[in-house]
């Protein structure tokens, strides 16, 4: 199945809530303040979040208005146009090698499973990759990621269950540096913000990156599981107070219709989403592009 199938497939849900509205609504005839109310609340339903999707509809009025836009046609690629935008605000990040990819989240998001992903991205890449079992905290948790290893082929460094996870970071980072190894992607423990230890062993891990390692391309991408909708938001904040987040790996579209919160991340926190959960297989990984995104749920 191509990229674009499965991008289509993991928002059916997201389509389902918000296009057949739009598609009701756009019937209905009069472009009019009712309208534009009506609008509002169909976004709002999409968890595009109350202040983007007033932001969103007065930008497609004032548009509407100035270039005289009749036809439903005009005014779902007017919505588009606008909706594009809003995720541009936040430009991807460019991954430069070597690289080291720290990997954060709340518990239960799927991240040792993107990572596995994320091994078999860069190997289609010709990548040399390692991982890093620093989450040290859940049990059998380096079990799963050496599975993931195996199936991808490439390199583990782990310790013991309950060891410091910064010391397995620190032979992880040595191991790369030494080896020149061009990817090194580190898993690290679930974790609610209330966890205030496990929210300050990520800046730990963090300051043994920079001092092991300060030539390597630093990235700490959060994983999220869309099916939170708005709860992402607060999620995001809460990490960025202890390690500064780079990014967003969506998983879990296929299981929601509250895919429209990326609207809100980029609008408020202007962070990106570098990469998407498409599916359930190890290939099911790709990165994040506004225009296919908009195109697939409007």
């Amino acid at each position: 199945m191509g990229i674009f199938k499965k991008i289509s497939q993991a928002l059916k849900k997201t389509k389902e809530a918000l296009a057949r509205k739009l598609d009701a609504l756009l019937s209905g005839g009069e472009i009019n303040d009712d309208f534009y109310e009506d609008l509002t609340d169909i976004l709002i339903s999409s968890d595009i979040g109350f202040e983007c999707s007033e932001e969103i509809v007065d930008k497609l009025r004032l548009y509407a208005r100035k270039n005289k836009i009749r036809t439903s046609n005009e005014v779902k690629n007017a919505l588009k146009a606008i909706l594009i935008e809003i995720m541009e605000q936040a430009p991807q990040v460019e991954i430069k090698f070597p690289a080291i990819i720290t990997v954060v989240g709340v518990n239960g998001v799927g991240k040792t499973t993107t990572i596995g992903k994320l091994a078999k991205y860069f190997k289609k890449q010709n990548k040399e990759v390692t991982l890093v079992a620093g989450d040290t905290f859940r049990a059998a948790a380096s079990e799963q990621l050496t599975e993931w290893a195996n199936r991808n082929k490439v390199r583990i460094v782990k310790h013991e269950e309950g060891t410091d996870a910064a010391a397995v970071v620190f032979d992880g980072v040595s191991s790369a540096k030494a080896k020149k190894t061009d990817v090194l992607i580190i898993d690290t423990a679930g974790r609610l913000q209330t966890k205030i230890n496990l929210m300050e062993e990520l800046k730990k891990i963090d300051k043994v990156i920079d001092k092991e390692y300060p030539e390597a391309n630093k990235y700490t991408f959060i994983v999220l599981d869309a099916t939170t909708g708005q709860n992402a938001l607060s999620q995001i904040k809460n990490f960025n107070e202890y390690v500064k987040i780079d990014g967003i790996i969506l998983t879990k579209l296929d299981g929601t219709a509250k895919g429209g919160v990326v609207f809100a991340i980029a609008k408020e926190l202007e962070l990106p989403v570098e990469f998407v959960g498409t599916g359930e297989t190890i290939e099911d990984i790709d990165t994040f592009n506004a225009t296919e995104f908009v195109d697939n749920i409007i």
